[in-house]
Parts: C-alpha cells; sequence; structure tokens
C-alpha cells in the first residue's frame, strides 16, 4: 500500500538488499540533491542498485537524479547513498517518498545527511554558497507518517525541536573548515513544485523565517527523525529565489549552478566522512 509504510515491505526490502550487498551497522546515509550525485565517484568499493530493482520502491524520474543506492566507503565510513532522491512533484506519495529513508535506518544507518539545490531567499546567500539547515518549514501540506500506527518502526508522537543535530552541524563547521569550504546557516522552507514560487509567496517565506526555498527534503527528514536518525542538511544555493532579481527563473539555470558548485559539497562531504 503506496499510502502506508509498512514493517513487512520495510523487511521485504531489508531482505533483498542484504541478498545484493554487505551492509555494515552504523553506516552514514546519504541523500545528494539535483546535480549533486558526483560524490559517488569518490565511494570505494560501490555496489549500485537501482530504486526500481528493489521491492516497494519507485524509480526517480527527476532530471539529474539518477535513482539508485551507492553502497560502499566514504573516506573512513560505510556510506548507503542516494543518488538522487524522489520528490512529490514526480506524483509520488509522501510515503514513496520517505520509504528509502526508512528503508536505510532498517538497513543499521543511524546518521543522515541531507543534501538539495534549492532558491536563495535571504539576500545574503549567493549562487554557489552551501547553507547549513537549522531547521525546516513544511508547506507540502502533508507528513509522511501520517498513517496507521506502525509502532515497530516509529512511534506516533516525536519530537522535532532539533531536527537537525546540533553536534552535526557543530561537526561539519569542523570539517568545512578543514577543507576550506566557506558555510552559511538558515532556515529551509519546502514547497511541492515543479513549478517555482512566486515573488509573492518569497515575500511570505522571507516574513515566516525562511532563508532558502526547495522541492524535497522535509519528508525525508521528518522519517529520519522518526527513525531516530541524528540529521544533518546542507542546501546549496543554485538560483535568487523569485522576485530577488528582475529574472524568470528555469531549472537548466539551477542544473548548471548545482554542477558548478558540486565540488564544494563534494570536499565538504569527504571532510566530514573523515
Amino acid at each position: 500500500m503506496e499510502h502506508i509504510i509498512m514493517k513487512e515491505n520495510v523487511d521485504e526490502a531489508v531482505a533483498f538488499m542484504r541478498k545484493r550487498v554487505n551492509i555494515a551497522d552504523g553506516a552514514l546515509g546519504i541523500v545528494l540533491g539535483s546535480g549533486l550525485g558526483g560524490l559517488v565517484d569518490t565511494i570505494d568499493g560501490a555496489t549500485c542498485i537501482d530504486y526500481a530493482e528493489v521491492p516497494h520502491m519507485v524509480p526517480s524520474t527527476a532530471p539529474l537524479h539518477a535513482g539508485r543506492f551507492v553502497i560502499g566507503t566514504l573516506g573512513k565510513r560505510p556510506v548507503i547513498c542516494m543518488q538522487g532522491r524522489l520528490h512529490a512533484y514526480e506524483g509520488n506519495t509522501p510515503q514513496q517518498v520517505a520509504f528509502p529513508i526508512v528503508l536505510m535506518h532498517a538497513l543499521g544507518a543511524n546518521e543522515l545527511v541531507v543534501t538539495n539545490a534549492a532558491g536563495g531567499i535571504n539576500v545574503d546567500l549567493g549562487v554557489g554558497d552551501l547553507m547549513l539547515i537549522e531547521d525546516h518549514i513544511n508547506l507540502l501540506g502533508a507528513n509522511p507518517l501520517a498513517a496507521p500506527d506502525e509502532p515497530e518502526l516509529f512511534p506516533r508522537f516525536f519530537d522535532m525541536t532539533q531536527a537537525y543535530s546540533p553536534a552535526l552541524r557543530e561537526h561539519a563547521r569542523r570539517a568545512a573548515m578543514a577543507c576550506g569550504v566557506d558555510l552559511k546557516s538558515g532556515v529551509y522552507i519546502a514547497t511541492v513544485g515543479p513549478s517555482f514560487e512566486t515573488p509573492a509567496e518569497i515575500r511570505a517565506f522571507r516574513t515566516l523565517g525562511a532563508d532558502a526555498v526547495g522541492m524535497s527534503t522535509v519528508f525525508e527528514v521528518i522519517a529520519a527523525r522518526g527513525c531516530g536518525m541524528d540529521v544533518l542538511g546542507i542546501s546549496m544555493i543554485s538560483n535568487p529565489a523569485a522576485g530577488v532579481l528582475d529574472e524568470p527563473l528555469s531549472m537548466d539555470d539551477v542544473n548548471i549552478a548545482a554542477r558548478e558548485a558540486a565540488h564544494k559539497v563534494e570536499r565538504l562531504l569527504l571532510a566530514y566522512a573523515g
């Protein structure tokens, strides 16, 4: 059932994955956003598994999202990496978007790094900047865990006060200093897409306290926190949000900016994994 994350479905997906590859407990889960999939080239001993092969998962149809797990070692850390993610704007349910996060946790990942390409609302954020996510605002209109209770997967109610771990953010800052990458910080707001936001919406989002806007991440973070995972979030600013400049927005421009800034994300995550 695509509107419920069921334990039996997670167990079936876990069994499939474990037949294909050995995954160490305590692995670092990573979600690579638009244009940021090149990190997988630095993963040692990589095994790749397409999402479409995994029971109860759907393929990714978004541009620049390969739609596969890459399992191996990054630096000194075993990793389960999503090369590309699933989005609500592709027609996926919140549960389909969140399912791979629950699966990574069931495979032994207790820490999650989510990355994305985002529009800069705060005028102090320039194209190519990296923003540590301090908190988020959910305007996706749903919650992936709003479904019949599955207590063996996650509690009915759980705290989101520190959805993005302060300890992991401090670790990321130290890693950034070590590899010479500048980090900013702010609040991420998520909308469904696929249309970009209007200038009036961006003005409203700024009033709400948002610094960057995108079409992903929040469902994944909710699922991760429900599973008890610690989360680090990084937004790569790919464009000024609508109305910040008197120019139309283009997904081609977003993808170009993401590719050009990807090396900074890769350097940071390599240093972070240590």
